[in-house]
């Protein structure tokens, strides 16, 4: 969020700080303000300032040991200061520290005025704050208060123009909350109902994955053809490769895959191009495809390229479902046999 901030001080006391605050606040990605380029002569000046500051999402207040401008008797910060207050505009203060070294000329000679000072340096001290030495400590302090009054106490802020919500957008946006409420209350309605025919559903999956088989053969480094047929469950097929199709893989790589971790024969290597058929892995796909388990994420297959598979988000959770029925089971046999001991 970018903020319009207001800086206000005395001006001739504080020149080099007020040359550093505004870098300051735009380095934190922010747009410094300040009445310095308003005509004080004017006769609608008063007005001006009011909308200026008005139009702020902060106020800075930065005060050392002068109240006023030079032959002034009243406190320009200080109204700028209530106005800013009375727009209910956040004032951050920076109140120099008594400890501070500070030149003689640059503090009030007049007792009331000093007294006018201190009585402002405690008003402001009532919200957020801090006291600084120098302007290195000014800076610090400065970047400090903003970060956190921009969290504790986030402020409209400034949008551009085109990014602005247009009043016909606004409609259709409460539109469409209130839509979707309706929504979320139906859905709410029928969830019992729609989870219990989702779980039907997992169910028969798992079923048909634990009824079905396949026939896998093998081709090895050292031999000429395909050897060591074997029958494989579906349901022992889709659990080894839901954690490989998190990222996509090609029939190629799945056939790799399968060669290596099936191979009923450890003793010897299966080839590293297709060690098992690829019409078998592509038959395997398809059908785990036709169960909404895994999807083809090719671009464009008839390039030519080689088919890329993806687990869906159904199969996903069809594998977490299955994974926690065999968790399930492990804790039952672990309590009966506790059980038993017993």
């Amino acid at each position: 969020m970018k903020y319009n901030i207001f800086i206000g001080s005395t001006l001739d006391d504080l020149k080099n700080e007020r040359r550093d605050v505004p870098r300051i606040i735009m380095e934190l990605g922010h747009i410094p303000v300040t009445a310095e380029y308003l005509d004080n002569s004017s006769n609608n000046y008063e007005q001006l300032l009011d909308k200026t500051i008005e139009g702020c999402d902060y106020f800075i207040a930065v005060t050392a040991h002068r109240y006023a401008q030079k032959g002034e008797k009243t406190s320009a910060l200080e109204n700028e200061c209530n106005i800013a207050l009375k727009k209910n505009i956040p004032v951050i203060a920076l109140v120099i520290d008594n400890k501070a070294r500070w030149k003689a000329a640059k503090r009030e000679k007049e007792r009331a005025l000093n007294k006018k000072l201190d009585e402002f340096k405690k008003k402001l001290k009532e919200g957020p704050h801090e006291t600084w030495l120098n302007s290195t400590d000014l800076c610090q302090k400065l970047t400090g208060l903003l970060i956190m009054q921009t969290r504790l106490s986030p402020q409209k802020g400034w949008v551009r123009g085109d990014q602005a919500v247009l009043p016909h957008v606004a409609n259709e946006l409460s539109r469409l909350s209130s839509e979707n409420e309706q929504l979320r209350r139906h859905i709410k309605m029928e969830s019992g109902e729609f989870t219990a025919k989702l779980h039907d559903q997992m169910k028969n999956a798992l079923k048909v994955l634990a009824l079905n088989k396949i026939v896998l053969s093998f081709f090895y480094s050292s031999g000429e053809n395909w050897e060591n047929s074997r029958q494989f469950r579906y349901l022992r097929v889709f659990k080894l490769l839901v954690p490989e199709l998190a990222v996509g893989k090609t029939t190629a790589e799945v056939s790799r895959f399968l060669g290596s971790v099936l191979n009923p024969d450890l003793d010897k290597t299966v080839r590293k191009d297709y060690p098992t058929p690829s019409n078998t892995v592509k038959k395997i796909m398809a059908d785990f495809s036709t169960l909404k388990l895994v999807k083809c994420v090719n671009a464009d297959e008839s390039a030519g390229e080689d088919e890329i598979w993806e687990v869906t988000e159904y199969g996903k959770e069809l594998y977490s479902a299955y994974r926690m029925r065999q968790m399930e089971k492990v804790f039952v046999r672990q309590d009966t046999d506790e059980a038993e001991q017993d």
